[in-house]
């Protein structure tokens, strides 16, 4: 009897398909990889079972990427199995090609890459012989109750009708990965023109994301503070005090973005109008109007990676993580790689189910107080239809993340932390707005200087209750003022302050501005085919940052993004080859309205293909023709002579180099030095002491060839052989000691500061570091130390006494940070997954309830 292998993205959708089925095609059996009955064969992948390649013969291994092997445009792409899903695609293989199997059915998400990823798979088990002749049908479901997908078999698509869209998704793939190798090939070749592997990565969502990070930091160096100052005043009523800030009512909006109407610019001035209202009366005007403030919509992945982050400190990628967790491990989320915040209409009976689990089940821990307000929420007939929740039009592959049916048992504080969130958010987007009373009160002395004052009072919490507030909760109230009273100005402070450059990219705010890419395009129609997709995706955008920082393109420190030496030196060497596309979202812009196009018809796959790899060829041929030194940047000319002919020291793409006396290379002597030894970028302050002293350091963030991190001095040394200076590494003999080739280490006149964590031995002073009796001298068997210097920071033994014996020292508060040279506070601590010494940040202040406390975050110290 011939059968239909019904395929699903994952294995949870593949049950649910069961379940919806069995009433209607009879009960189920449950085999180790499917399920069948008399008509049907189930079965799922778990997301991507195969990836793209080049055919052999095109594949050009590391060692070998230079020009010569560039392009690389194969005349078609191989399938080669992801090795951790090699099981399931080898079961599904099987089942498409038994004799039995005469139709499939695509029942993968809903969009373009759940075609892909059937397409795939379907091709990889096609025999090489001949086509598999087996009809294809396709489920297109978005929403997952029992009757929308028995509903859905009743509607099943032609495979004609997904073809188009099948071509969009190929399309989409390939383009990716031409751009991505072509490009990553092209440029690591540039950079490794003078021998060694310079990696040099690009691609198509990763390039985009890190040019919005250096863009912001170029305009932070930039940035010119400039002295402006406040004033505020403390005005005596009859009722108390109250305060109020100086503003100039005539004040409008220029393209001054650092002038407002609360801010004067000359102390004099301000220093007059303090002078003139001191002791002075007042007369009060006061406007009170109400407000209303609504609950934010339900959560996709990256609003919930956003306030997460904001929130909890959590990464993009631990937030997908613990969410992944609830879905797959607890079942208590619903699906979250998704970037809809609506469900379906016909949900509306599955949110009240949900709300009843909520006020009935016996939730753990702090979860409990979410009860009474579901309770409430059912009881006030607060879940109803409402397109600001059950939107048809706006839900995409997938809807929004809600909790389950599913009752939460046993999760763990962070997990408890995200369910908590998602679960308000749920809640609270039902319930009716908060609402507000907003005074401004303007208190003007002399009939011509004006003090604004703004109060705000809770009148009814609405869905803030949900969140922990109550009408009592607030404490903002102003003293009230009497109609006619006249006030005195008993205090004025005058506020020197300067402007501040823009704030660095934290993964919240940089999560913004990926989903949000699509507002920075002038184009209407790449703006409009951008508008529902940002840069990457939801399920692809943690992983992208978390690629930039692997890549050494992006430092985390603390909260903050902090572009590197080689994020600055990638965006140079684009901008200079003149293929700024990879750097900017119209990119994708201008991908998506193509493939929009290719999905209704309008475009071939051919005609789109030809022009990708048009535009490789001409990447590759821009960077094939430069020599690296002329690419144009903004490059500095250093105030320090140079060390032999005392000439004009001037940076370029790769190297500070002598320029001669008149600055022009005429007269140049041969002097230069690279910008970045052992993987380490010079700032142009060091540069300047370096040639200056030469020597400086000991600096720290260098990397071996192997990729160990490592700290040393570096020395400008004289070399008669090429009568020059050039660059040394200075270890010092400590470090020469610590490599195991010294003499043995006498430590019998120390006091040991406690047991090694690695080995148990006794840790020492011993030159400029702390170290295991065990990591120096002629028999090394530990490699534990860590420094008495860390960013600037002195290291005293008691404080290592303290790390030994408890795992964290005290709050230390004078770290500088080698990128930002801004100070911070910070313990050292020693993870022992990690084997080394990191840094472990305070906690966030408490907030207004509901108060979390936030998770302590760890970085490495480097020690």
């Amino acid at each position: 009897m011939s059968k239909t292998l019904i395929i699903a993205e994952k294995p949870s959708v593949a049950q649910d398909i069961v379940r919806a089925l069995t009433p209607v095609a009879g009960k189920f059996d449950k085999h180790d990889d499917h399920f069948e009955n008399e008509t049907y064969v189930v079965s799922s992948a778990v997301g991507h079972l195969v990836e793209i390649a080049a055919p052999e013969e095109f594949d050009v291994k590391r060692g070998k990427w230079s020009f010569n092997n560039l392009p690389v445009i194969p005349p078609h792409f191989d399938l080669n199995p992801i090795d951790k899903n090699k099981g399931r695609l080898n079961a599904l293989t099987k089942l498409i090609r038994r004799k039995d199997v005469t139709a499939l059915i695509n029942a993968c998400d809903a969009g373009r890459e759940g075609e892909l990823i059937f397409r795939l798979i379907e091709q990889y088990a096609t025999p090489a012989k001949g086509p598999l002749n087996k009809p294809i049908q396709r489920l297109w479901l978005q929403s997952m109750t029992p009757a929308a997908i028995r509903d859905g078999f009743e509607k099943l698509r032609s495979d004609e009708q997904m073809l188009p869209l099948a071509d969009a998704a190929r399309c989409r793939s390939e383009a990716d990965w031409l751009v991505g190798i072509n490009g990553t090939r092209a440029m690591t070749a540039f950079n490794s023109r003078d021998g060694g592997f310079f990696l040099t990565t690009v691609g198509r969502v990763q390039t985009p994301t890190l040019s919005v990070v250096v863009e912001r930091e170029e305009k932070i160096r930039k940035h010119v503070a400039r002295d402006y100052w406040e004033l505020r005043a403390n005005f005596d009523a009859q009722a108390g005090q109250y305060e109020g800030k100086w503003f100039d009512p005539a004040w409008k909006k220029n393209d001054d973005l650092e002038r407002r109407a609360d801010r004067m610019w000359n102390a004099a001035d301000a220093e007059a109008i303090a002078k003139a209202v001191l002791g002075k009366p007042a007369t009060v005007t006061e406007e009170s109007k109400p407000s209303t403030t609504s609950c934010g919509g339900l959560y996709d992945l990256t609003t919930l990676q956003r306030e997460a982050n904001s929130r909890f400190g959590f990464s993009a990628k631990t937030t997908l993580s613990i969410a992944q967790a609830l879905y797959e491990k607890h079942k208590v989320l619903t699906y979250p790689r998704t970037d809809s915040r609506f469900l379906p209409e016909d949900y509306l009976a599955v949110a009240k189910d949900t709300a009843k689990m909520l006020a009935t089940e016996d939730l753990p821990g702090p979860l409990s107080a979410l009860s009474q307000h579901a309770a409430k929420a059912l009881k006030e007939g607060y879940i109803k239809p409402t397109k600001k929740v059950f939107d048809n039009a706006k839900v995409s592959d997938h809807f929004a993340i809600i909790p389950t049916l599913q009752a939460p048992k046993a999760l763990t504080e962070i997990e408890a932390k995200l369910y908590d969130m998602v679960v308000k958010r749920f809640l609270g987007v039902f319930f009716p707005p908060a609402e507000f009373l907003v005074t401004t009160r303007i208190s003007k002395v002399l009939d011509k200087h004006h003090f604004q004052t703004n109060g705000k009072v809770l009148v009814k919490p609405g869905w803030l209750a949900v969140y922990g507030k109550d009408v009592d909760d607030e404490d903002a109230n102003l003293v009230p003022v009497q109609t006619g009273e006249v006030v005195r100005t008993e205090s004025v402070d005058v506020k020197a302050l300067q402007t501040k450059p823009p704030a660095r990219y934290t993964e919240a705010t940089l999560l913004s501005a990926m989903e949000g890419a699509g507002k920075l395009i002038d184009d209407d129609e790449l703006r409009e085919a951008m508008a529902e997709k940002g840069l990457g995706t939801p399920a692809t955008r943690a992983a992208t940052i978390e690629g930039l920082i692997s890549e050494k393109y992006m430092l985390r420190e603390g909260r903050e993004l902090i572009p590197t030496a080689k994020a600055f030196q990638l965006m140079t060497l684009l901008r200079g080859l003149e293929v700024e596309d990879l750097t900017r979202p119209e990119l994708t812009g201008d991908w998506e309205s193509k493939l929009a196009q290719m999905e209704k018809g309008k475009l071939k796959r051919e005609v789109f293909m030809a022009e990708i790899a048009a535009m490789t060829e001409k990447m590759v041929a821009k960077a094939k023709g430069y020599d690296r030194d002329t690419i144009p940047g903004d490059y500095a000319t250093l105030k320090t002579p140079c060390p032999k002919c005392s000439g004009v020291v001037k940076e370029n793409y790769r190297r500070f180099t002598c320029t001669g006396q008149h600055g022009d290379g005429s007269d140049a002597c041969g002097f230069s030095i690279g910008k970045i030894p052992g993987g380490r970028s010079f700032e142009l302050n060091e540069v300047e002491t370096f040639l200056a002293n030469k020597k400086i350091g000991p600096l720290e963030g260098f990397r071996s060839k192997a990729g160990w991190p490592f700290t040393a001095e570096l020395a400008l040394v004289f070399d008669p052989e090429i009568d020059n200076w050039k660059l040394e590494f200075d270890f010092g003999e400590d470090a020469k000691k610590a490599e195991g080739d010294g003499e043995p280490v006498d430590f019998s006149g120390q006091n040991s500061l406690g047991a090694c964590p690695k080995c148990a031995g006794h840790v020492y002073e011993h030159g400029s570091n702390y170290v295991c009796e065990h990591a120096v001298g002629d028999k090394v068997t530990c490699d534990f130390k860590t420094g008495k210097v860390i960013l600037t920071q002195p290291i005293e033994p008691a404080q290592v006494h303290k790390l030994l014996s408890t795992g964290k020292t005290d709050l230390l508060e004078n770290f500088v940070s080698n990128k930002t040279r801004r100070k911070f506070k910070a313990f050292l601590a020693y993870d022992k997954k990690e084997g080394k010494v990191i840094f472990e940040f305070e906690p966030r202040a408490a907030k207004a309830p509901p108060a979390k406390k936030a998770a302590a975050k760890k970085t490495s110290a480097k020690a």
